[in-house]
């Protein structure tokens, strides 16, 4: 991925990181920062990396399970994964939008398919 140095969310293509979620990301060095977009009960499964990862939660809302803790999340919800801890996240009946911040690079991501251009649901 060839990032710019400045851009729109909306000038992101974005990804398909699992089946029906989608996120725009953007990279440096050691960091990847996504707005991710699940729709209405999506499901991103438990599956764990060595990427640690913190989130927020812009928009909707999810069930969130970190290691053995749940949580519906909503607007201001953030999350801290560690390394190797096991994650999933379910979103509410509107779906969610969140930011999330991982370190080191997702470079795992590179050569994930493209989803259709469409207009960010947020914000």
């Amino acid at each position: 991925m060839s990032e710019p140095d400045l851009t729109d969310l909306g000038s992101l293509r974005p990804l398909r990181i699992w089946r029906d979620v989608v996120a725009r990301v953007i990279q440096s060095e050691s960091i990847t920062m996504a707005v991710v977009e699940l729709p209405p009960g999506g499901l991103v499964p438990e599956h764990r990396h060595e990427n640690e990862q913190v989130g927020l939660c812009l928009k909707g809302a999810l069930d969130f399970t970190v290691g053995q803790e749940t949580r519906e999340l909503g607007p201001g919800g953030m999350w801290r994964i560690l390394a190797g801890v096991p994650h999933e996240a379910r979103a509410g009946a509107e779906g969610a939008v969140v930011v999330e911040v991982f370190s080191p690079v997702r470079d795992d991501w590179r050569e994930l398919e493209r989803a259709p251009r469409t207009p960010p649901l947020w914000p």
